[in-house]
């Protein structure tokens, strides 16, 4: 089992001018305990849920370059970009980036979005779901052109979303075939589909059960494109508290997560801030869960 861990909050004492000397330190202490993977969200105001809109909030594709500098061997991913903030270009263009200078390191994570509230406050265009699912698959289409080759394919793609003249990529990836990518949702008939269709990572929440569920109708979905699902790493995201729930306890409870098809587990931790939990998880947790 591949271990991540998720930044969602920078709500931390000392203001906006500790948050950098935070979160480098927090990064670092990962990727040296053995975190597989770190990841941050792709919003401008905090979620509910996790805070209130007026709390801090960092712009994604910014801090996974900060990020990148602090650390030197976990993969780094938006989980998961809107992706109506940002066109197809610039999508790729990012992801290619990060994985350069990283060494080799990136996750393109997307979704289709849901945070009209947000979109709508700094005056991002909010389509209807139905809409941003097909800038989704074209956005996916565009990606895997682009990824092609030394530097893409140079072709031109006109969809009902998107046109584009020249899919160049220079740069290209270290990644390869691709940064690989991540498709955030569990949706059923759409979200899944397109998971089969492009990508090398799905997402999904909730426990055993509803996982396994999703894994399930993703695998159908896979025999339907004529895909291999074992193409396909499987990740779910799940809470961590250790002032409430005993390593061994954790340890019990992602097994069975692995038992339902997870591969790879990503971490919310609380009080990420407090160097003596990501201690914790690395001496207690980290061997114990690569071991399944």
């Amino acid at each position: 089992m591949k271990i991540g861990l998720q930044i969602p909050s920078f709500t931390w004492p000392g203001g906006a001018a500790a948050i950098g000397p935070t979160l480098g330190r927090i990064a670092r202490q990962a990727d040296d305990v053995g975190f597989d993977s770190i990841w941050v969200m792709d919003h401008f105001f905090q979620i509910r849920g996790v805070g209130p809109a007026e709390d801090p909030m960092l712009e994604g594709w910014t801090t996974l370059g900060f990020l990148a500098a602090h650390t030197s061997r976990a993969r780094l991913g938006l989980m998961v970009g809107g992706v109506h903030y940002r066109k197809p270009g610039l999508w790729v263009k990012a992801a290619t980036t990060l994985d350069v200078l990283s060494g080799g390191r990136a996750w393109l994570g997307i979704g289709a979005a849901w945070n009209q509230e947000e979109s709508e406050a700094l005056g991002f265009p909010f389509p209807p779901l139905g809409e941003r699912f097909e800038m989704l698959d074209e956005t996916l289409q565009i990606a895997h052109q682009m990824f092609l080759g030394e530097r893409g394919s140079e072709g031109e793609f006109h969809g009902r979303q998107y046109h584009a003249r020249r899919l160049m990529n220079s740069p290209q990836s270290i990644s390869r075939p691709r940064v690989p990518i991540m498709i955030g949702g569990g949706g059923e008939r759409k979200t899944l589909r397109i998971v089969a269709q492009y990508a090398d990572a799905t997402n999904v929440f909730g426990g055993p059960t509803a996982i396994h569920h999703k894994y399930e109708v993703l695998r159908q979905h896979c025999e339907e494109v004529g895909r291999d699902p074992n193409e396909i790493e499987r990740s779910t995201l799940q809470g961590v508290n250790l002032a409430r729930e005993a390593p061994a306890q954790i340890v019990d409870r992602f097994g069975e997560l692995a038992d339902a098809g997870a591969q790879h587990v990503i971490f919310s931790v609380h009080d990420v801030d407090d160097p003596t939990q990501i201690e914790t998880i690395g001496r207690d947790l980290i061997p114990q869960l690569k071991a399944l």
